[in-house]
């Protein structure tokens, strides 16, 4: 019996297996056109040739969606990363557009208060501060060319502040009122009682020197005296919040609240030429018509 030789040409082979290749290529990259094309055809065939390019097809569509979905999302992140840093830039103007804004209200109010009560003062801004163990001060941007110099009174519209005690041509040192060694005449309002302030080392003020028949109490005003160089009569200085008084001692003394916080200070006026009440004006003498 002689066996029916079924082995197919290399050749043949080799051309099935390049029509294949071919066609899964084809599945793969054109399934739509390959799609239609098979559709054309018609038949149970091209149904059945056309099914799998559905497939293939609507895998190419959901892997396009997810490559579109991800290049949109790669835009969106670059876009709020440009949002963030417009934000941070916008916040940045912000603050420095508030400051601004408190700054102008400050010296429009500091400003007010010297054309109204001293204009011959000199105003100025706080450059730099110095709380240590030793002195407590502050230094302005005016100096001696400014017309600054020692003992000159310096005050917000609050109150007092301290006194010049050494100038340069253009910056000026002022000893603040919560240092102990300052010294300022003061007065308690409501008992006209007089005194001498000067600073604590808790950062505070006192008034010492009250007279032992003084009623004066916590809540009272103190106020500059006008009896010494630097300072008019009626700045405010402090608050008294507390009454010391020792037996066999000749005076009482008051700690002291300051009007103003010396550390919050940004701008001051310096008081060039204060106007010392007479004897007459300290005990309300009225001034005699020329």
């Amino acid at each position: 019996m002689r066996m029916v030789n079924f082995r197919v040409p290399y050749s043949a082979r080799r051309g099935a297996l390049f029509l294949v290749v071919v066609l899964v290529i084809g599945f793969l990259l054109l399934p739509g056109q390959l799609q239609s094309v098979f559709q054309e055809v018609g038949g149970p065939l091209g149904w059945i040739i056309s099914w799998p390019l559905q497939a293939v097809a609507g895998i190419q569509d959901r892997i396009a969606g997810v490559w579109g979905r991800y290049v949109a999302l790669q835009g969106v992140e670059e876009e709020n990363q440009q949002l963030r840093r417009e934000l941070d830039l916008l916040k940045e103007q912000n603050g420095q557009l508030r400051e601004a804004s408190v700054a102008t209200e400050r010296l429009s109010a500091l400003l007010e208060f010297k054309k109204q009560v001293l204009p011959t003062s000199v105003a100025a801004q706080v450059i730099g501060r110095d709380t240590g163990n030793w002195y407590k001060t502050i230094i302005l941007n005016k100096g001696a060319s400014d017309g600054l110099q020692s003992d000159q009174g310096v005050i917000t519209p609050a109150g007092v502040v301290g006194r010049v005690v050494k100038t340069t041509a253009s910056t000026a040192v002022v000893l603040l009122v919560t240092d102990p060694n300052n010294a300022i005449a003061g007065l308690i309002q409501r008992t006209r009682d007089e005194g001498i302030v000067e600073g604590t080392t808790q950062g505070q003020a006192r008034l010492k020197y009250i007279p032992l028949l003084s009623n004066a109490r916590p809540g009272d005003h103190v106020v500059t005296s006008g009896l010494v160089e630097g300072f008019p009569r009626g700045i405010p200085i402090g608050t008294i919040i507390r009454i010391d008084k020792e037996e066999e001692a000749l005076f009482q003394s008051a700690e002291l609240s300051p009007e103003v916080d010396p550390n919050r200070v940004e701008e001051v006026l310096v008081i060039r030429s204060p106007s010392i009440p007479t004897e007459g004006e300290r005990f309300g003498v009225p001034k005699r018509k020329p």
